[in-house]
């Protein structure tokens, strides 16, 4: 008898494995080619225009969207299935924009954008200080690079270079012609910051670049064609920011003398990799930034399914796609078209998500939790699941992985499944559950895995796979309409995240990512 009992327990305990991976066939066949049609032709519609961020149409697809999760029996996050996203767009207030530096023979004016021109990161305000050369404004430890080494900058004024030492060295000095991230102006401005410096001036380095001009930004009120030029949207940020400026060969020749000064001073950083920073001793600059700020809203919309597992229920995946595009053309001739429908990118990966949603909330119960998110702004520069990432809903820390959908519905089989070489654990979920779709997986390199809203939430160590069909000449145009779209292409893709993440949230693990010293 005790024999037989230990039999039986075995057999349950085989069941419950079985039980946990087998992808049920209920939900997916919930996944059908009709499906899709009917949301992509909806959210590409000619009614939608485009569903730019923000935009009415866009709150529109949205309310939609949420009607449907709640059709389907998912469950709004925090008795929402909105998360409100804060937008904003910015202008530069030339009439009140300065800029200044004082020395012993007396003060000395800069005009703006001849001698200076203010960054778009550049804060709403005013500072003023001593001035401090930190080199390229780099501290890099895996590098054993830091231009802040051994000198304070706390209530000063910054002034570095642009680029990197060594940037057109073919030995990988950093990482060679590749730009590493300590490259980009918001590093610089954010290392800045931390070390205490109250502005900060940016000028092009002049060893491998002729031109210096202080370009900065492209504002619409610098521009010849006023009216014509509209100011972007951009995320809106509560983080504080200090002055920001790109400054010109006029403010080089009146720190340094001349432009060849500096040149030598960058050939000696460069040569030795080792910091030339210096304050100009009574030399003190002031520096204004005013801006105009109009204020925006637009939704991430959200939803969940619980799971049912006492220890796993807390642990979350999620599902995405954008369900933006970028809206359609305000002048046009009469019967032309003008409206920049969408129905590939990313129509069909909102259907696509809404159809792993429908299949989910068919099946049986699942061990974990998941959320269905689709985002907004991801056109304008993936402000939505930024948005998220810095204010999720659900704990990142429980977030054990992110599937993204974005362009599911042309070029034929084929699918590029991005993440691989940094998501090798996820990936080899997607390649073994393919052999029940028959897609045909290419490799085309990780070039486009920064560009979707997965990225977001791989910068935040959480694995993330790119589901993506691919680019074709259709690619935002007015001809991206809904009857480009191949409707069993999308059913097959999205039938492959769907199994993919019925693995994920009934496995009892995390993903694990794989991460060079450039990112």
């Amino acid at each position: 008898m005790i024999k037989r009992l230990v039999s039986v327990s075995i057999l349950l305990f085989v069941s419950v494995l079985v039980f946990s991976q087998t992808v049920p066939q209920k939900g997916l066949s919930q996944i059908t080619a009709d499906y899709l049609k009917t949301q992509i032709d909806y959210l590409a519609s000619d009614s939608l225009k485009g569903r730019n961020t923000p935009s009415p149409e866009l709150d529109i697809a949205a309310d939609y969207i949420a009607r449907e999760l709640e059709r389907l029996g998912i469950k709004p996050v925090n008795g929402s299935y909105f998360q409100t996203v804060p937008l904003c767009s910015k202008n530069l207030n030339t009439e009140e924009c300065a800029l200044s530096i004082t020395d012993g023979s007396g003060m000395q004016s800069f005009n703006l954008k001849t001698d200076y021109t203010p960054f778009q990161n550049t804060a709403d305000g005013a500072a003023s200080g001593n001035i401090v050369f930190v080199g390229y404004g780099i501290t890099a430890p895996e590098y054993n690079y830091d231009d802040y080494s051994g000198i304070d900058v706390a209530g000063k004024v910054v002034l570095v270079m642009k680029h990197e030492p060594r940037e057109m060295d073919t030995c990988k000095v950093f990482e060679g012609r590749t730009d590493t991230r300590h490259s980009s102006i918001e590093a610089k401005l954010k290392n800045a910051m931390s070390h205490g410096a109250v502005a900060l001036m940016v000028v092009t380095d002049p060893l491998n670049h002729v031109t210096i001009t202080p370009q900065g930004y492209s504002w619409p009120s610098l521009s010849k064609f006023k009216g014509s030029i509209v100011s972007p949207i951009v995320l809106y940020s509560h983080e504080q920011s200090i002055p920001c400026v790109q400054v010109g060969e006029s403010v080089i020749n009146t720190l340094f003398g001349s432009v060849d000064s500096l040149r030598s001073v960058q050939k000696h950083i460069d040569s030795t990799l080792s910091p030339a920073s210096v304050e100009f001793h009574n030399i003190s600059c002031s520096v204004k930034t005013k801006l105009s700020i109009t204020h925006y809203t637009a939704r991430n919309v959200v939803g969940q399914i619980e799971g049912a597992d006492r220890k796993l229920k807390d642990e979350f995946l999620v599902v995405g796609g954008h369900y933006d595009h970028v809206g359609y053309k305000e002048k046009h001739k009469p019967g032309e078209d003008y409206i920049y429908n969408g129905a590939d990118d990313n129509a069909s990966g909102t259907a696509g998500v809404m159809a792993i949603a429908k299949a989910f909330s068919v099946s049986k119960k699942i061990k974990r939790s998941i959320m269905f998110i689709f985002f907004a702004g991801e056109e304008k520069g993936l402000y939505g699941s930024e948005y998220y990432t810095e204010n999720p809903l659900r704990p990142l820390s429980k977030t054990v992985a992110m599937l993204n959908l974005d362009m599911i519905s042309r070029n034929g089989d084929s699918l590029q499944v991005l993440g691989d070489k940094y998501n090798p654990e996820l990936a080899a979920i997607v390649k073994d559950e393919n052999k029940h779709v028959g897609l045909m997986l290419v490799d085309l390199g990780e070039g486009y895995f920064g560009a979707s809203d997965h990225a977001n939430f791989f910068k935040k160590d959480i694995s993330s796979i790119f589901f993506f069909s691919g680019t074709h000449n259709d690619y935002h145009t007015v001809r991206d309409n809904p009857d480009t779209v191949d409707h069993v292409k999308a059913e097959k893709t999205a039938r492959l995240a769907f199994r993919t993440a019925w693995r994920i949230v009934n496995e009892n693990k995390y993903y694990s990512i794989s991460r060079n010293k450039n990112e």
